[in-house]
């Protein structure tokens, strides 16, 4: 019999629990350690900001289905991966020993990096439902008050699409609002051109953003470094193509969401051999880590570095039985 660990229950850890399920053996045991009982789609988290949906419409209870699937959770932190023991210590102290372990956490938001950033500074999130639901509270008092809008992207993300989305969501949130007039928008993104997305362009995504921007008026700045954010306005050097300082700019605004840098969570950080140095899970073609290989990862929280192909998207079932770093050139994370 087998014990099958998966930590985290968000749109990797959740399919991974219902397909090692499908796959393991009839005496295999599947179990979900979730810092949450519930599940959030993070996708509809810019609709939650612009109260398009409620928390309500995008969260659930998680353990009603994995009961029905003979998947057991733990509702509880898991506070470090000791794997050269096989186990997961949680935040109570308890240990749970494992025969394979798929960790998918996702990131630990780094806000710290930048100063003034984040929820808890001066600038608005949509990684999590509560940060879009306190983004939400700000959009009010800003359509009440319109003013300039910065959005985008901080050296060290590694996802953009969500910047975007939401660019484009506020801009229809204001023309609904027959404000839009009132309210210069700038994009700034670490991304070395606009629709870079932090994998070099998908098909024609440099032409069809560009021109989606210019038709909502949305001006931007690329291979931006975001040095700090302060109580209605941004400091931000462009860099030129060789990465050299360009232009300093301080952008003022009245609303501001800004996708913070990315790495690994506090439970695996600095375990030499699983992660490289900002704590993400260094996995091959197969998502499996290289030293401990009883252990993949899925999502955001691997770097298939050690793989041949780091787009070949290798699956952790095939195991059982690039990541991009986001930087332009010029807006390197420090």
């Amino acid at each position: 019999m087998a014990h099958i660990v998966i930590i985290g229950a968000g749109i990797g850890g959740m399919p991974m629990a219902f397909e090692m399920k499908e796959l393991a053996r009839s005496e295999d045991r599947v179990t979900v350690i979730s810092e949450s009982s519930k599940f959030h789609f993070v996708p509809s988290n810019p609709w939650v900001a612009v109260d398009w949906r409620k928390r309500k419409d995008i969260e659930m209870e998680i353990e009603p289905t994995l009961k029905r699937k003979g998947i057991a959770l733990i509702a509880q932190s898991a506070q470090r991966v000791h794997p050269e023991r096989n186990q997961v210590e949680l935040l109570d102290g308890t240990v749970v020993d494992y025969d394979y372990l798929v960790i998918a956490t996702g990131p630990k938001l780094a806000f710290d990096e930048i100063p003034g950033m984040g929820p808890d500074g001066y600038s608005q999130s949509i990684c999590h439902v509560s940060h879009a639901e306190k983004a939400k509270l700000n959009w009010d008092r800003f359509t009440d008050d319109p003013g300039p809008i910065v959005v985008g992207a901080v050296q060290g993300a590694s996802c953009f699409g969500p910047a975007y989305e939401y660019a484009m969501i506020m801009d229809t949130d204001l023309r609904r609002r027959k404000i839009r007039d009132k309210v210069p928008m700038t994009y700034v993104t670490s991304e070395p051109y606009i629709g870079h997305l932090g994998l070099g362009g998908v098909g024609d995504s440099k032409g069809l953003l560009e021109s989606a921007m210019r038709d909502r008026h949305i001006k931007w700045i690329c291979n931006a470094k975001t040095t700090k954010i302060e109580d209605g306005q941004m400091f931000v050097t462009e860099h030129d193509d060789n990465g050299q300082p360009k232009k300093e700019h301080v952008l003022p605004f009245k609303h501001s969401m800004m996708l913070p840098a990315f790495k690994g969570v506090d439970a695996v950080f600095g375990i030499e051999g699983l992660t490289n140095p900002r704590g993400f899970i260094t996995i091959d073609d197969h998502q499996r880590n290289p030293k401990f290989t009883n252990i993949f990862s899925v999502g955001v929280c691997g770097d298939p570095a050690c793989g041949s192909d780091p787009h070949s998207g290798g699956d952790a079932q095939n195991g059982f039985h690039d990541r991009v770093d986001g930087h332009g050139h010029g807006a390197q994370h420090s």
